[in-house]
């Protein structure tokens, strides 16, 4: 959803990665409503360059998309949601930790969230993003859910930068931290929510000090989907930080934006040793991988040549909490292409 759906104005956002960072995180207040101290409120956030200031906290929130959904899993808000928007393709839910978030919160729609819905569920806040559900061509805007009484928070890794409708303003991993921190505040959780933080950057380290460093390290160009031409991720979608924390050497990284379009000549001149699948949507990964196989223009690419495509989860590749655990899992994998390069006297200076 984070090309086909929908930006700044109220609240949301939380996380989590390993399957085994679940317990460890949650302190000894378990719901959101054991956090209410007298003084909080007001409390102001800035969110995509907007100052917002909340008088009380909001209690019945909608979530779109999985990412988002299950950023206030992590940070324990399960009673602060009124229900939440994804496709049914929300994957394997077996390792994740907030699993139960799915059983306790009502799931409102599989299809896209239009302010019909969110005034059903009689939401005072929606937190989506551009391209993650709000957008102009169906009038589903924070300017247009403020006029219904009805407040917003805006996906960071979304935030528009000025440059169209280039999307982007941090490096990714920060705009997971910076939501978690905003979150924490609103919905006074912020101990919780520095948890989570430290508990990611901690991951996250400990993958980059097994990751291969220098010449050593692989390209990786990261297909989502498109036949005549491949839909990927510039610097600021999660994607980049992945690849790079994991010690690849992301082959995208000067496009300024999140999610975007490229031509195949680009990826055939800057020839990728690893292809990383958004395994997702009604095109699976495994047809993504023929497709990629027997597609004649990327025949002499190494990645190609060589066999060497890695298969990640929609949920592990836009912002959210399984960020960290992506960064891991592909790590590990980076770390067997570069040992096999290196044996095959087959490294490359980038």
């Amino acid at each position: 959803m984070h090309a086909r759906s929908r930006t700044p104005a109220l609240l949301l956002v939380a996380a989590l990665a390993l399957a085994g960072c679940g317990a460890e995180v949650k302190d000894d207040e378990t719901t959101a409503g054991k956090h209410d101290r007298s003084g909080h409120y007001p409390v102001t956030v800035e969110n995509c360059g907007v100052e917002t200031t909340y008088a009380e906290m909001p209690r019945r929130v909608v979530t779109n998309d999985v990412g988002i959904t299950e950023i206030m899993f992590a940070l324990g808000l399960e009673d602060r949601m009124a229900g939440f928007v994804t496709p049914d393709d929300k994957g394997d839910l077996a390792g994740v930790p907030w699993k139960d978030g799915y059983d306790k919160v009502r799931w409102l729609s599989k299809k896209e969230i239009n302010k019909e819905m969110v005034l059903d569920a009689r939401a005072d806040l929606v937190f989506a993003g551009w391209n993650y559900g709000f957008g102009e061509d169906d009038g589903f805007t924070p300017a247009a859910l403020e006029k219904l009484g009805i407040g917003s928070y805006v996906l960071t890794e979304s935030c528009r930068n000025g440059r169209g409708s280039a999307r982007g303003v941090m490096p990714p991993l920060d705009a997971l931290y910076t939501d978690l921190t905003n979150l924490g505040k609103i919905f006074d959780v912020e101990d919780r929510a520095a948890k989570l933080v430290r508990t990611f950057r901690a991951q996250v380290a400990e993958a980059r000090a097994e990751a291969p460093r220098g010449a050593d390290r692989p390209t990786v160009f990261l297909y989502d989907d498109g036949r005549d031409k491949p839909f990927t991720s510039g610097r600021f979608a999660a994607p980049h930080d992945i690849i790079t924390k994991a010690g690849g050497d992301h082959i995208m990284k000067d496009l300024d934006d999140s999610w975007t379009t490229v031509g195949w000549e680009t990826v055939v001149e800057r020839d990728p040793d690893v292809i990383v699948i958004n395994d997702y949507g009604d095109t699976g990964a495994e047809q993504k991988r023929k497709f990629l196989e027997s597609y004649p223009p990327l025949r002499d690419v190494s990645a190609v040549k060589h066999g060497r495509i890695f298969v990640l989860d929609y949920a592990d590749l836009v912002e959210s909490p399984r960020n960290p655990a992506a960064v891991a899992a592909l790590a590990g994998y980076l770390r067997e292409v570069a040992d096999e390069r290196r044996d095959a006297g087959g490294n490359r200076s980038h």
